[in-house]
């Protein structure tokens, strides 16, 4: 695939071979480099020199207006960037699509604490201008995220940002509600929902954390005599709103009772004793007392047994049932009731502490109160039956497959999802109450009804409806835009697996019924969540919690970048710690000084690479890595292992090109003529091909090196390297294989000696013939400093390795008393460790006694210390005499 690339009246960056700075400051290229990126406009997708390209595009998760970057943030934008980063490489009409979700609790939260300072509520202000407070608020202080967006390097393409509650995403989510509607697959019904009496609003599932608080179990006794039994529960001041107590049909301890009415306690209403399968027999007594206004499962006993729904708590959680308890708050309520219980006798058993699942408001820690509530809904059944068979029918591939279980697991059995919120920020529910009892949804074209009495519903959906909508409405929908025929369905959706229901399943629901069963992306790749190093979740109650925008400014932003990318394995979850994030700074720079290496002894893209017959040994080995590397990272790309492609890169510029190619390298520039032209060759090319490589994951210094290295306008718009055809050289990759075990070798014999590595020792070198190794002493020469022999060389050591011999003469060059004596105590440490290894290993009450973690590492310790004693006793007899 071709890439065409746009073309400006001046080059991007400097000249080729400019000189680079000696140090990477990446405050000093960050901002700049991503600013002309955007007003370059390489990030818009669908100009006119696009169109014969094909599409690629990916929406991002839209973050919440009131929120900041956090490291999850990084992590997942750093990986959706790679992808289409190097799709536009690849020549792909690339789509990257931002936006901001309104995020209706969290920021209605945050306008009404800014109220609250001035000694206001929302009611004093009323609705509408209440909201045009939030809207203020957005414009001043929402979308920080958006800016930190940039400091990551986020390719998106600004030109098409979006907002949930903009125009065209508004009129989306009304023209929805009302065909979900017409096709009666929205309804308005009385439910038990997730309730918060802090924030006076139904909750998604989502927007409720659990957490194991201490609690108490009371266990209560309903009935006298023969005609009793005991219940037990958490939330005492319910028992308030029973309407029944329910027993398993085939439990033949209450058979006796069915059908019979007992008397509740406190209250003097009788109560029947029911018959449900929902009833475990064997846990506790196998009889549960029933509030179908405050529990989930009470509510469906009561509908399958047609029990009245008494609500005994209000929207605030404050007792309404009428006598002594009335007006106090739940948690008051609660050590009331079982008082007066207890002074009736009626207490069975209290257990306390006792530890228990309890549901917490995401927004302001509040205990959620199950409750009763006439809310809307949209009855999922058939979108569920659609969302499920999208993906076993293959037109949305999950990743990792085994992830498909937990996908399967919440669409096949979902429950109708409640929409409504009793909040003023976010897209009100479209439907108007006439004063006739009359019901009327209006669509966004059309006219509301007028005349007195008509009221509009005051309640708006759910934050996760409109999100739902995101990879079309973002495109244009309901319309039929260029963009959506272009980029629909979207090619691959990244995202947390700890969503998978929340909002993957929500938008496959929407775009197969919006769509007409076109899916909404082709692939869900699906990543775990960043945590600590010790593998903890981050948490500021934890005081692990770390802002990446610290991290940015003290190593750079492709630092923080390489690190998630290096622990971004599918599906599972990211270490992640400052001292790696400096190892990534440390490879940047290494990066940097080899390229100023490259660039200051004339690498150059200007020509072709001679053919590989002209080239030497390590040239066409260097070359043949390289090839591997390419169809390699490929590879990782395609199957979203990101960690894979980041390790290979990583380790081939680290280690075969830094340490390796770059030191060989030296020699043939030092010799010049045809060995050093063809070298300046190989490092150029290497080098270009290697930043095109990083630059999806680190674009920031890869392109301040690659524009200095070929003058090119810029890498984001460069061609992708593919493998080169006939580069791989196996045999190439086997001598190499030969010089790099002769040089390691040689390096640790000189170490084991006490040579410093800089010191250059005379040496004879034979057999490099035998080794594979013909014609590269002055390789192996100049990589392990050794000098040739002058006349009268006596070699005092030796060492043989791969069939060659290297004899070396050490007089002079090491104090050897002071060697001999340094090895002699090391020698007396290592018998004596032995010694002690020994011992306790022959100790049959150490064997007894001792855990056999810590019997292995014993035996650990033995072997060390008996290889120390053969290395360190060859050591001391390869010593010269004194």
């Amino acid at each position: 695939m071709t890439v065409t690339e746009p073309t400006h009246s001046a080059p991007f960056g400097p000249t080729p071979g400019a000189d680079l700075p000696s140090q990477y400051v990446p405050a000093q290229v960050e901002g700049p480099l991503y600013e002309r990126w955007v007003e370059r406009g390489y990030f818009t997708a669908g100009r006119s020199a696009a169109a014969d390209r094909p599409p690629f595009s990916i929406v991002i998760p839209p973050p919440n207006v009131t929120g900041s970057l956090h490291l999850g943030h990084a992590f997942e934008h750093t990986l959706m960037d790679a992808l289409t980063r190097r799709r536009r490489m690849q020549g792909y009409d690339a789509l990257w699509l931002p936006g901001m979700d309104h995020a209706g609790i969290a920021t209605q939260n945050v306008v009404e604490r800014e109220l609250a300072r001035e000694g206001l509520s929302r009611h004093d202000l009323g609705r509408e201008k209440f909201v045009e407070r939030v809207w203020q608020w957005k414009a001043e202080s929402g979308g920080r995220i958006l800016g930190q967006m940039r400091r990551l390097g986020d390719g998106v393409d600004w030109s098409r940002e979006r907002f949930t509650m903009d125009p065209g995403l508004s009129r989306a989510v009304q023209t929805i509600f009302e065909r979900l509607y017409d096709d009666g697959l929205i309804y308005r019904a009385e439910r038990i929902i997730n309730w918060c009496p802090r924030c006076l609003t139904a909750l998604s599932d989502i927007e409720v954390e659990h957490s194991e608080d201490d609690g108490e179990l009371v266990s209560i006794r309903y009935g006298d005599g023969d005609a009793s039994v005991v219940v037990a529960t958490t939330r005492a001041e319910t028992m308030l709103g029973d309407t029944a107590v329910a027993v398993h049909p085939d439990d033949e301890r209450y058979r006796h009772l069915l059908g019979l009415d007992l008397e509740l306690p406190l209250t003097g209403r009788r109560i029947p004793i029911v018959a449900d399968d929902h009833v475990d027999p064997a846990f506790g007594t196998g009889a549960v007392k029933v509030t179908p206004a405050h529990d989930p499962n009470d509510f469906e006993i009561g509908r399958r047994h047609d029990l009245p729904s008494l609500t005994v708590l209000d929207e605030r959680g404050v007792v309404t049932a009428p006598g002594p308890f009335e007006g106090l708050d739940r948690f008051e309520a609660r050590p009331a009731v079982v008082q007066a219980l207890r002074e009736e006798g009626r207490i069975v058993a209290e257990k306390r502490p006792y530890p228990h699942a309890v549901g917490h408001c995401q927004r302001c820690g509040s205990t959620v109160e199950p409750r009763l509530s006439l809310q809307w809904f949209v009855r999922v059944e058939s979108l569920a039956k659609a969302a499920g068979d999208a993906v076993r029918d293959g037109r949305v591939r999950i990743h990792p497959p085994e992830l498909e279980s937990r996908y399967f697991a919440w669409v096949d059995d979902m429950h109708d999802w409640c929409i409504s919120r009793q909040l003023w920020w976010g897209h009100r529910i479209p439907v108007w109450y006439g004063p006739g009892g009359e019901t009327v949804c209006v669509g966004p074209d059309e006219q509301p009804p007028a005349g007195e009495g008509w009221r509009q519903d005051p309640d708006v959906l759910d934050t996760w409806f409109s999100s739902g909508l995101w990879p079309f409405s973002t495109l244009g929908w309901p319309d039929d835009t260029p963009d959506l025929r272009r980029f629909y369905p979207t090619s691959v959706l990244v995202t947390g697996y700890d969503i998978l229901f929340f909002w993957v399943a929500r938008m496959m629901l929407f775009g197969l019924y919006a769509m007409d069963g076109v899916q909404p992306f082709d692939v869900v790749a699906l990543h775990g969540m960043v945590r600590d190093k010790h593998g903890r979740k981050m948490s500021k109650s934890f005081g692990n919690a770390v802002d990446p925008l610290d991290w940015m400014d003290a190593y750079g932003s492709d630092a923080l970048r390489f690190t998630v990318a290096r622990g971004a394995n599918p599906g599972t979850d990211v270490p992640i710690g400052e001292e790696w994030v400096q190892g990534s700074r440390n490879f940047c720079n290494k990066l940097w000084n080899a390229a100023r290496f490259a660039l200051l002894n004339g690498a150059t893209t200007a020509e072709p690479l001679p053919p590989a017959a002209e080239l030497s040994t390590v040239d066409r080995w260097l070359l043949s890595r390289l090839s591997a590397l390419v169809a390699d990272v490929d590879a990782s790309y395609e199957d979203f292992e990101f960690a894979k492609a980041a390790e290979a890169l990583y380790h081939f510029t680290w280690d075969d090109f830094c340490d390796w190619y770059v030191e060989l390298a030296k020699v043939p520039l030092a010799a010049g003529g045809e060995p050093a032209r063809h070298t300046r060759l190989v490092l150029g090319h290497v080098l270009d091909t290697v930043l095109r490589l990083l630059h999806p994951v680190i674009p920031f210094v890869t392109e301040r090196l690659w524009t200095a290295l070929t003058g090119g306008e810029s890498l984001v718009i460069a061609a992708w390297p593919e493998p080169e055809a006939g580069r791989r050289d196996l045999a190439a990759e086997t001598d190499f294989a030969a010089l790099r075990d002769v040089v390691t070798e040689v390096r640790r014999f000189r170490s084991d000696q006490g040579l410093r590595p800089s010191q250059r020792v005379a040496a004879g070198l034979a057999g490099l013939d035998a080794a594979g190794l013909a014609g590269q002493e002055p390789l192996v020469r100049s990589l392990t400093r050794l000098e040739d022999p002058a006349d009268g060389f006596a070699p005092t050591a030796s060492l043989a390795v791969r069939g060659a011999s290297v004899e070396l003469d050490l007089s002079g060059t090491i104090d050897v008393g002071a060697e001999r004596a340094r090895l002699t105590k090391d020698l007396g440490a290592a018998r004596k460790e032995l010694q002690t290894a020994t011992a306790k290993l022959g100790n049959a009450d150490f064997f007894a006694k001792a855990p056999e973690p810590v019997v292995a590492k014993v035996r650990v310790r033995l072997a060390a210390a008996e290889a120390d004693i053969l290395r360190i006793s060859a050591q001391l007899e390869a010593l010269p005499s004194s």
